[in-house]
């Protein structure tokens, strides 16, 4: 019987080096599917998502998946487990999640298209903006400023946060910061939209929804999907080592989010709200 996945993988290689041939062995990010299942309260059952993941901290990838695409937030979840029906098979079992609902599953259009993500890319063309204005407002007006040096310390923090990135050298992140640039959470995944989920269902999980205040660094680049949850989350500012995309871009100046691209070393780009950034 096959175990329960973990997010790393052993596997044996053989490395080049110059004309130096040896076999060793080498961590890889696991890299296995996700199905998440919801369940009414009158017993319905759908499936909701199915996407490419790296396991641990399944449960806040499915609640943080629920509140990001307007499914369920955190008082809509009765409880969250894996599933044991008898039709899957025993090595599926860690891999399909069943989100039970204090009421009836939501009757969305959404939920028609049997979401099915990679790891890679998101929930491609998940709503658009005029959908998004339907179920999500403007930022309120706050009180948050960082200061330049903040946001210079960002990436090294959320490195120093990727335990498994250490052992594999394979896992996107994203981690939440106060405004003073100290560390609340990281979360780890093969896919950038699948680490923020979790660690948005952690802040669901955990009652600390909306996250205003707070900073969300993320690995890689930022797409519309990334604001989408951010926004749900009620996240002012969202910063990436990467180009955001021109709808992630726009999602921000529309909602009054702040948006930093490429923060590398001592130097990033703000694309908007720069009223949040504290420049002479």
């Amino acid at each position: 019987m096959k175990t329960r996945p973990g997010p790393t993988t052993r596997a044996r290689i053989r490395e080049l080096n110059g004309s130096a041939v040896r076999e060793r062995r080498d961590d890889l990010a696991t890299e296995e599917p996700l199905e998440i299942r919801v369940t009414g309260a009158g017993g319905e059952q759908r499936t909701v998502a199915i996407t490419m993941r790296t396991p641990g901290h399944d449960f806040e990838l499915a609640a943080g998946f629920l509140h990001g695409e307007g499914l369920a937030g955190p008082g809509d979840i009765a409880s969250i487990a894996y599933c044991t029906d008898e039709d899957l098979p025993p090595e599926a079992r860690y891999n399909t999640v069943t989100v039970r609902l204090r009421g009836a599953v939501p009757d969305l259009p959404a939920l028609e298209r049997h979401f099915v993500t990679s790891s890679a890319c998101g929930v491609c063309g998940s709503a658009g903006l005029d959908a998004l204005r339907d179920r999500c407002r403007p930022l309120p007006e706050d009180t948050l400023r960082l200061a330049p040096a903040v946001l210079y310390g960002l990436p090294d923090a959320l490195r120093r946060g990727q335990g498994v990135f250490g052992k594999t050298g394979g896992l996107h992140a994203a981690g939440l910061f106060t405004g003073a640039g100290e560390p609340v959470a990281v979360r780890e995944d093969v896919g950038r939209h699948n680490a923020v989920d979790k660690l948005i269902g952690w802040a669901a999980l955990n009652g600390r929804l909306p996250l205003a205040g707070h900073v969300l660094m993320v690995s890689g680049r930022t797409s519309y999907e990334i604001m989408q949850k951010a926004l749900a989350a009620g996240l002012p500012v969202v910063c990436a080592v990467s180009a955001p995309s021109s709808l992630a871009v726009e999602l921000a100046r529309e909602f009054g989010m702040t948006l930093v691209g490429f923060l590398r070393g001592e130097r990033c780009n703000v694309y908007a709200g720069e009223e949040r950034i504290l420049m002479e």
